[in-house]
């Protein structure tokens, strides 16, 4: 079975993460420093909140080597929601650095449209497939609740619109992440969960 961990730093929606990768199939460890991630097969970084909280949270942890260690391996590590954010270098919502594994900066929603943006927004795919991404139909809906979102770029996978065009999702190498909450999404969300468990068995 597929050993996934899922980052404990008291992000607020690891425990839904966790029961959506547990009903499509993974072995889901929860972990509480970067020490325990071990062997996993893959790690789960999730998120909810603050950017800078996160990221200092993930950093006290040990989190930050652990992923790019699993990045350095190869292992696939998927980001979250705010789990996304602190993938890259920084952001508007706090001075923090990122942890640099994507380029680039996340940057506020413009103040011309409700922000938060809360609720079910389409997700167009970006020119570009993924196989975690298989079978989802181009414009699917998923549910986000962000203020904050990275703009589109060569890692761009999916976008959506609010405001502004932003990176709903976006893959370099072994690391894929989602602005939205596949756990909230409903059919859709739990197929991409269930494409990543299948394809990092394989």
């Amino acid at each position: 079975m597929t050993t996934i961990a899922v980052c404990d730093y008291g992000s607020g929606n690891l425990h839904s993460v966790a029961r959506a990768l547990g009903h499509v199939g993974a072995d889901v460890r929860v972990v509480t420093s970067g020490d325990e991630i071990g062997d996993a097969d893959a790690v789960v970084v999730p998120g909810v909140g603050h950017f800078g909280q996160c990221v200092r949270a993930v950093r006290e942890a040990g989190f930050a080597d652990a992923i790019r260690e699993a990045v350095e391996d190869e292992r696939p590590v998927i980001g979250v929601c705010v789990g996304m954010q602190i993938l890259f270098e920084g952001s508007d919502e706090d001075d923090a650095p990122g942890l640099a594994i994507l380029p680039g900066r996340v940057r506020r929603l413009p103040a011309s449209e409700r922000v938060p943006h809360m609720g079910w927004n389409t997700v167009s795919w970006a020119g570009r497939r993924h196989p975690y991404t298989a079978g989802i139909e181009d414009g699917s809906s998923f549910y986000f609740v962000h203020s904050y979102a990275a703009g589109l770029g060569p890692d761009t996978v999916g976008a959506a619109e609010h405001g502004r065009a932003f990176s709903a999702v976006v893959a370099r190498g072994s690391v894929f992440a989602t602005q939205f909450h596949p756990e909230k999404s409903g059919e859709n969300g739990l197929a991409l969960y269930a494409n990543i468990v299948r394809e990092v068995a394989a």
